[in-house]
């Protein structure tokens, strides 16, 4: 990446694919090549589906305590607990109306590290799982999209929400 106007800084990006049994793997390595900080923060932008004409009858399953609280541009000004909310996805349960554009943190892991989010319909599942480079989930059903959107699930990981959380000095 080459400096730009709204991001003067130099980084060497590297992407990795690999498939395997256990599924797609992507890796993603950012080193910052400038003399200055730069921040940077990482995010992917998969959509999931299962085979349903719409998510709404689709089961699905986040690990996440906590749900960021966004303003009208959408950027973070707070933080909340998901247990009691239309937001709590930690126990496998039916999208239905909820309507879904938030980014989600304080994930669940296994023991193996790996926080994994489960989309299941008409017999069908997907899986994504993000490793402890990834500290937030951005979830979106696509109400806003043109003809109202809810044909799959949008599930992002992302390293900052919305903002850089750190920069990366070499």
């Amino acid at each position: 990446m080459y400096p730009q106007p709204g991001y003067p800084f130099s980084l060497a990006l590297k992407i990795e694919y690999s498939l395997s049994a256990e599924g797609l793997k992507i890796r993603t390595k950012a080193t910052n090549v400038g003399s200055e900080h730069a921040p940077y923060g990482s995010g992917a932008h998969p959509y999931l589906a299962v085979g349903s004409d719409r998510v709404d009858a689709a089961m699905l399953r986040v690990p996440a305590r906590t749900v960021l609280e966004a303003n009208e541009r959408g950027i973070p000004v707070g933080a909340g607990p998901v247990a009691g909310t239309e937001l709590d996805f930690r126990d496998v349960r039916a999208i239905g109306k909820t309507k879904l554009d938030h980014a989600f943190t304080d994930l669940e892991r296994g023991d193996d590290g790996l926080a994994r989010i489960d989309l299941t319909a008409a017999g069908r599942q997907t899986a994504l799982w993000v490793d402890e480079s990834y500290s937030y989930l951005m979830v979106f059903t696509g109400d806003s999209l043109p003809g109202g959107g809810r044909r799959s699930l949008a599930v992002e990981p992302m390293t900052c929400a919305r903002t850089p959380s750190a920069a990366v000095t070499g």
